[in-house]
C-alpha cells in the first residue's frame, strides 16, 4: 500500500498528471471511471486565484466521484501563493500540490514552475511555508533539474521531504529539454534508493505503455506512475496498464461503441462545464487518439476539429460509428 499523508492508495497507483486544457473534470471523471487511482486539476495560477481571475477559479471545480483529487498550484511569490492555498482550500481537495516543474516560457519567466528549479532555497522556503498554512497534504511535482549540468534531484528531494510534503513526482527530464528527447527514470531511481528517503516517489515522463510502466515499477522501484500524454483520448491507458499487471497480457482492444460513447460523454460533459465554445474548442486534441488506428479516418477527423458546433461534431460520431461500428482496431 502506498500513502500520501493519510490517503491510502493501492500498489503502485497510477495518477493522471495535471495538463493545462486537458485534465478538467470531464476528462478525469472519464480516467477515474478506467482506473485512475489520483487525479490532478489543470495548473491553476496563484495569481490568478487571488485577483478571482475567472479561468483560474473554474478550475477549481472538484467533484465527490473524481476523489482523491489534488489541486494543483503554481507560482513564485510567497504571499501570492499562501493566500492561493487559503482559496484552494475552500474546494476541498483532497491534496494540494505545487507545481515545480511547468517548462513553458510565461511561467518560467516569472520564476514560477521550472522556473524555481535555478532557486532551491526559495523553492524550500516556499513549500515549507505552504506545508504550516494547511491541514491538507502538500504534494510536489518537479523536473530533474534546470538544465543537464544543474541536476541536483537528489538533493532537492531530500529538502523538501524534510520541510514536509507527503509525495513527490518527478518528470524524468530537464527544463532544457522541455518535452524532446527521452525521460531519464535513473536519476529518480536514485531519490526512491536515497535511505532518507520515506515518502513516495512517482516518476514521469515517457510512460506510454503497460510495458514502460512495469518497467518503472520493477526495474526502477518507483511507487507509482504519473500518466501525462499517453492518456490524452486514451483514457483507458489506465485499465490497460491494471490488466498487465494482474494477467501479464494486453487488454483487447477498445471498441469502437466504446470509443464512440467515451467521444460522445466526453464532449457532453465538455459543454455543460465550459460551455458550447470551450467545450467544443478544448475537447478536440483528444480525438486523433480516440480514433487512432482506424483506416481512411482523417474526412472525419477534420470535420471533429474544424467544426465550431457540436451538432456537427456529434453528427461526424454518428457516421463513423455507423460505418465503423462493426470493426476491431488495435
Amino acid at each position: 500500500m502506498v500513502k500520501i499523508g493519510a490517503i491510502e492508495l493501492p500498489e503502485f497507483p497510477l495518477l493522471l498528471a495535471p495538463m493545462e486544457d486537458v485534465s478538467d473534470p470531464p476528462f478525469r471523471a472519464l480516467c477515474k471511471e478506467q482506473g485512475a487511482d489520483v487525479v490532478y486539476t489543470e495548473f491553476i495560477s496563484s495569481e490568478g486565484l487571488i485577483r478571482d481571475a475567472a479561468k483560474s477559479t473554474m478550475k477549481l471545480d472538484i467533484y465527490e466521484k473524481e476523489r482523491p483529487v489534488g489541486i494543483q498550484i503554481f507560482g513564485a511569490n510567497l504571499d501570492s501563493m499562501l493566500r492561493a492555498v487559503e482559496i484552494v482550500e475552500k474546494s476541498n481537495p483532497d491534496i494540494i500540490d505545487i507545481n515545480f516543474g511547468c517548462p513553458v516560457k510565461k511561467v518560467v519567466s516569472k520564476g514560477a514552475g521550472a522556473g524555481i528549479l535555478k532557486d532551491i532555497c526559495l523553492m524550500e522556503k516556499l513549500t515549507a511555508e505552504m506545508v504550516k498554512r494547511t491541514h491538507l497534504p502538500v504534494t510536489v511535482k518537479t523536473r530533474l533539474g534546470w538544465d543537464h549540468d544543474s541536476i541536483r534531484i537528489v538533493e532537492v528531494a531530500e529538502r523538501l521531504q524534510d520541510v514536509g510534503i507527503k509525495a513527490l513526482s518527478i518528470h524524468g527530464r530537464t527544463r532544457a529539454q522541455m518535452y524532446k528527447g527521452n525521460a531519464d527514470w535513473v536519476p529518480i531511481a536514485e531519490v526512491k534508493n536515497n535511505p532518507r528517503m520515506h515518502i513516495p516517489i512517482f516518476g514521469n515522463g515517457d510512460v506510454n505503455s503497460p510495458e514502460r510502466a512495469m518497467e518503472m515499477r520493477d526495474s526502477y522501484g518507483l511507487d507509482g506512475a504519473m500518466i501525462g500524454r499517453a492518456c490524452i483520448g486514451n483514457p483507458w491507458f489506465f485499465k490497460q496498464v491494471k490488466h498487465y499487471f494482474k494477467t501479464g497480457t494486453h487488454l483487447e482492444p477498445i471498441s469502437m461503441s466504446e470509443r464512440i460513447e467515451a467521444a460522445r460523454r466526453h464532449l457532453k460533459m465538455a459543454i455543460d462545464w465550459k460551455g458550447e465554445v470551450l467545450g467544443v474548442l478544448e475537447t478536440r486534441r483528444h480525438y486523433t487518439n480516440y480514433f487512432k488506428g482506424i483506416p481512411n479516418f482523417k474526412p472525419y477527423r477534420t470535420k471533429m476539429v474544424t467544426s465550431d458546433h457540436s451538432q456537427d461534431v456529434f453528427k461526424a460520431f454518428d457516421e463513423v460509428e455507423a460505418k465503423f461500428a462493426a470493426h476491431q482496431f488495435a
